[in-house]
């Protein structure tokens, strides 16, 4: 007769599982004589492993402690170095991947902190750096047993600001709406961007973190003298989407989150005051959310 507990077992199974570190802080130096270059990055590691002992029957026997791999992490910086976020995050995965059999996934998502070298008038101090965080540059890499890895690379925190050449207008009404429209506004965000690459050969990442924030900052602003106008946060989402997949061949889809967030007109009638847009009040809640994802169109097979 079966017990009712083997019932409850019989009647689930596993969807997904995974096990890890997160957040394993480092910082890498690089000496080249006196000319120093560091990186600093907070790594957080998922393996999955081929079996599911641990999860059915208590038995840790191949668990790889996470305590392991927070000392793995360690040790891949000071032997392989941490050129960029996206190499850093691929020998981490094939690390665990050829070292352990059981490991059937391994995934790792990296953040850089914004370090920038001290600069003046063109100089480049050799070993002094200020935290600028205008955007913080991620990147995830997911890579299963036999199978190439999976690199997607990002930045968000990436705050925003123009003070005009934005509107609103021509949205749906109903009896709830009390919005009204607007050709002249703020426009602010705090940008979150991800994309994929479609191959990994010959690619420099940091070069093309750069350009994809070169581009955003371009479609949001506009040229220096003038800007650019801005019909709705989603127009500008698609345009920086357009342009960045134009410009970079090695990125297959993009992902761009831009909540909209507020800041109002100070109402100063009370005191006998005319505030036309001078002082304005920012708000944190609550904000817009506008998305958007977009790829590369597959060609037509006729």
């Amino acid at each position: 007769m079966s017990h009712p507990a083997d019932k409850q077992v019989a009647d689930v199974e596993f969807v997904r599982t995974g096990y890890g570190k997160d957040m394993v802080k480092v910082l890498q130096i690089q000496r080249d004589g006196k000319y120093h270059t560091i990186k600093e990055v907070a790594a957080s590691v998922q393996l999955t492993l081929s079996s599911k002992k641990d999860y059915l029957h208590g038995d840790n026997s191949d668990i790889i402690p996470t305590d392991t791999i927070k000392n793995t992490v360690h040790v891949l910086a000071k032997f392989k170095g941490i050129k960029t976020i996206e190499t850093f995050a691929m020998d981490i995965c094939e690390h665990f991947l050829s070292s352990f059999s059981h490991v059937s996934r391994a995934r790792v998502y990296i953040e850089e902190a914004p370090w920038q070298r001290f600069e003046k008038n063109g100089a480049r101090h050799v070993h002094a750096f200020i935290h600028s965080p205008t955007g913080i540059h991620f990147c995830e890499v997911e890579q299963f047993r036999n199978g190439n890895p999976d690199v997607h690379s990002g930045i968000k925190d990436m705050k925003l600001l123009k003070t005009t050449q934005s509107g609103f207008e021509g949205f749906l009404k109903d009896q709830f709406t009390t919005l009204p429209e607007v050709n002249d506004r703020c426009f602010a965000t705090k940008v979150y961007c991800k994309w994929r690459y479609n191959r990994l050969r010959e690619v420099d990442f940091q070069a093309t973190w750069n350009l994809v924030r070169e581009t955003i900052l371009e479609k949001f602003a506009g040229p220096y003298d003038k800007g650019e106008y801005s019909p709705s946060v989603q127009k500008t989402l698609y345009d920086i989407q357009v342009l960045a997949l134009s410009r970079i061949s090695e990125i297959d889809d993009m992902e761009i989150s831009l909540p909209n967030i507020h800041y109002f007109t100070i109402d100063m009638t009370k005191m006998g005051l005319i505030n036309k847009d001078q002082v304005l009040l920012p708000t944190d809640n609550p904000f817009g959310k506008i998305t958007g994802t977009v790829r590369r169109r597959l060609p037509s097979k006729l």
